[in-house]
């Protein structure tokens, strides 16, 4: 008897034991369960972190193809539109705005005279110059011409600093019905290679309509900007070189580079008479321009000077600062030139094209 509740409890016990050992180990496991879990919440952010930044990366990897695509759709479309758009007078809309074309061009741009145009050989006209203006424009031929206009364009002026500068090949402009062409060096690095107008927003440009304005030829006595209000009438200006060179001085294989745009541009001026040759380098290049079209000069070869005429050419020294500075070259002296010029547009043949 003595021994029932020492066996009582010895059996309670025992029987307790495989609960205890059951439930301990159920504690034990639902432990390292919890841990594990809790292990993986805290490692949630982490990775959530990692998939925002590899998304990011991956993003950023593809923004710029992408922008790559739609730059080029973007050009692809300019390119499309300008195809599609009504031809109009090039040079002067081109450059300055249709509200500075010469009168006889602007009172033709209503709707029904762009369409009873079209096949006009004005049209045509219109339309090879507008061609040809984009693909000087376009030309990269120069390595060094095309370094040094973007060079300029980087390293600009103190006073331009604020501006966009065009930096690129500079097509002639003004009427195309012109009977008189003024054919320059090349463009100012820091004037027409600035203002996408050759002869604009430099001192030379300054002198040259003042003259054109005295003449008669152009509207106003200043060229500062394409947007201006300039216009010229019976007068297309241009230059031998169509991009800027270092110090002003571009080569003769640059020179003849520019040739074939020079030829085909006056040659789309059937009322030209006659070209006036700013500067013995113009000169040269209108001698050999003129030779390139099949209108070559007779020999013996014209030497350049002031007021040199050898028909359709009429030389006047270039007015740059070095020549009118020092009186080289005076208002009297290039104001016979434009008169000369103007009476010989009356009565001399086509220079280059058809009547």
């Amino acid at each position: 008897m003595i021994f029932l509740p020492f066996l009582t409890v010895l059996t309670c016990a025992v029987a307790v034991e495989p609960v205890t050992l059951i439930a301990s180990t159920v504690i034990v496991k639902s432990s390292l369960v919890f841990s594990w879990l809790s292990m993986i919440v805290a490692q949630v952010p982490s990775w959530l972190s990692l998939l925002r930044t590899d998304a990011a990366s991956t993003f950023l990897q593809m923004s710029e193809p992408l922008a790559e695509l739609a730059s080029l759709a973007s050009r692809l479309s300019s390119v499309a539109t300008f195809a599609a758009a009504p031809a109009k007078p090039p040079a002067l809309e081109l450059l300055v705005g249709v509200s500075e074309q010469p009168p006889s061009a602007s009172a033709r741009h209503t709707p029904a005279a762009m369409k009873a145009r079209e096949d006009t050989p004005e049209s045509l006209r219109d339309k090879e110059l507008a061609t040809l203006a984009g693909e000087i424009e376009g030309c990269r031929r120069c390595a060094r011409l095309v370094a040094w206009r973007e060079q300029v364009a980087r390293e600009r002026r103190a006073a331009y600093a604020g501006e966009t500068y065009w930096a690129r090949p500079l097509p002639g402009f003004g009427d195309p019905a012109a009977r008189i062409a003024v054919l320059g060096l090349a463009p100012a690095a820091h004037g027409g290679n600035r203002t996408g107008r050759v002869f604009t927003g430099d001192r030379s440009g300054d002198f040259l309509f003042a003259a054109l304005w005295r003449a008669g030829l152009a509207s106003q006595p200043t060229s500062r900007a394409r947007a201006d209000g300039l216009r010229l009438h019976d007068a297309w200006v241009c230059a031998a070189v169509r991009c800027a060179p270092p110090a002003n001085r571009p080569t003769p294989q640059e020179r003849d580079n520019c040739l074939p745009f020079s030829t085909r541009e006056l040659g789309l001026l059937p009322g030209l008479r006659v070209i006036v040759c700013l500067g013995a380098f113009a000169w040269d290049a209108a001698l050999r321009l003129l030779a390139l079209a099949g209108r070559p000069i007779a020999p013996p070869r014209p030497r350049f000077g002031h007021a040199a005429e050898a028909a359709p050419l009429l030389g006047c020294f270039h007015p740059s600062q070095q020549n009118t500075f020092t009186g080289r070259l005076t208002e009297p002296m290039i104001d016979a030139v434009f008169t000369r010029a103007r009476e010989l547009a009356q009565t001399a043949p086509p220079a280059i094209g058809a009547a």
